[in-house]
């Protein structure tokens, strides 16, 4: 494919290093000529110095051959605008807009259906979500995120011990009172959608969509949850920090955030009132014991400097039990910490937002349509995870679920509706603005009414 990213900075350069390596054609935008330098010195793309908002910048790039035009500024408005140029130049080149600023999260259907773009990533939140996961579930879950991090796609495997062998799909609920759906279960070398008469066999992998509050519940009835989170501490209230903790206030875990800045912390404690918001440095060792570092469950350094987020974990490693996460912006750091600093875990959010964007144009390969915004291969590649963004009424709108005609091995596993998580039961129906994620043993779709049989 031919690709545009405007922006080299950490996200924008590793973007185009990742997809240059899967053979795709990349041009750089930057209006500094000697990042660009620098950047098609180190890899094999091209680059055009000037303004990704100005349209003869946008023309020497290529435009109008274009196949994916990224703009991944430290901009949100410029991101949004490029995009929107992009789009005018070429109707048929897909845009994605990293918008990082909170007070658009709540507008990204709005956004995209207005403007027209195909994919709105907010790093921050993805970050955030990985950090959720990796406190929130065991090790022996896996997950595939869709949406932005919204979803999640659960495997689990059934062992003899667990309270879901023998049991009928259709029990589930009754029995764990939360809404899970069973959306595929691998059996040996079969995989299959299931009914709700079909019966968990020990052995069996399982894919489980749930909203994060029921999963947690359901693994906690499970017994996965041997040791549940039960609190957690966060050094730094900045964005992800945020979301983060009105993540896992969410699910009843019990979230301490200690800020230096005091009108952050106003700020933090109107929006997350479930919260403990502590004004005070997160460096002083003598405060975060004060504060109970030693009994929290998990441990996240989020400040802006990464020295501090090492040495800040590392102190949570020496003095309490809890799992620790330790963020970082520098990517040279990815070696050391892989090898030589023990810390539980280390989240590269320019990595992360990367990473979905590369797995974003695997799916334009594979399967592209009217509105298919993203489709991976699950379960080693026996079935398939799609998300459509519904952009106008047709046959799916309108109508109860359970009246839908769906072609045999499909299964509708979630639908986001403004920013709402919904797992369905059979009683909602599809609306305009919505992204559904629906998962199948085929991949023939071009548009959302090919579900239909």
């Amino acid at each position: 494919m031919n690709v545009i990213i405007v922006g080299c900075g950490n996200v924008g350069s590793t973007l185009a290093e990742k997809l240059r390596n899967e053979n795709h054609d990349i041009v750089m935008i930057d209006k500094d000529s000697h990042k660009l330098d620098v950047l098609t010195d180190e890899q094999d793309i091209l680059g055009v110095t000037g303004d990704g908002l100005n349209y003869q910048t946008l023309l020497r790039a290529g435009i109008e051959h274009t196949d994916l035009f990224i703009a991944v500024t430290e901009s949100d408005e410029q991101n949004l605008l490029c995009c929107v140029m992009a789009k005018r130049s070429d109707k048929y080149c897909r845009t994605v807009a990293r918008v990082r600023n909170p007070i658009y999260n709540t507008e990204i259907s709005y956004l995209r259906r207005e403007l027209g773009l195909s994919l709105i990533i907010n790093p921050e939140l993805i970050a955030a979500a990985d950090i959720a996961r990796r406190f929130q579930y065991p090790d022996s879950v896996s997950v595939e995120t869709f949406t932005r991090g919204r979803v999640e796609l659960m495997h689990l495997t059934v062992t003899g011990y667990s309270p879901l062998k023998g049991l009928v799909i259709s029990a589930l609920q009754p029995r764990f009172k939360c809404n899970i759906l069973i959306c595929a279960v691998k059996r040996g070398r079969r995989v299959f959608i299931p009914s709700a008469d079909d019966t968990i066999e020990e052995g069996d992998e399982l894919i489980v969509s749930a909203t994060p509050r029921d999963a947690n519940y359901f693994f906690r009835k499970t017994g996965l949850f041997k040791h549940p989170l039960k609190s957690a501490m966060i050094i730094g209230g900045g964005t992800i920090g945020f979301y983060l903790a009105r993540r896992l206030t969410d699910v009843g875990i019990k979230t301490k955030i200690i800020e230096a800045d005091e009108e952050r912390c106003a700020l933090l404690n109107d929006e997350i009132p479930k919260a403990i918001i502590i004004n005070g440095d997160g460096t002083d060792e003598r405060l975060l014991l004060r504060e109970g570092l030693g009994g929290v469950g998990a441990f996240a350094a989020l400040t802006g400097i990464d020295e501090e987020n090492v040495l800040l974990s590392l102190f949570a490693n020496r003095v309490s039990h809890a799992r620790t996460i330790t963020k970082l912006r520098r990517l040279n750091y990815t070696e050391i910490m892989n090898n030589n600093i023990s810390v539980d875990h280390a989240v590269f959010p320019s990595l992360l937002t990367a990473d979905y964007i590369v797995k974003y144009a695997r799916s334009m390969l594979s399967i592209s349509g009217g509105n298919v915004e993203n489709a991976f291969d699950i379960l080693d590649k026996r079935a398939v995870a799609i998300e459509f963004f519904v952009t106008g009424e047709g046959p799916v709108t309108g109508h109860a679920i359970s009246s839908l005609k769906l072609k045999k091995d499909i299964i509708i596993c979630s639908i986001t509706r403004n920013e709402r998580l919904i797992i369905p039961t059979g009683r909602e129906d599809i609306r305009v603005g919505d992204n559904v994620l629906i998962l199948s043993m085929h991949s023939d779709f071009k548009d959302i009414k090919d579900i239909l049989a």
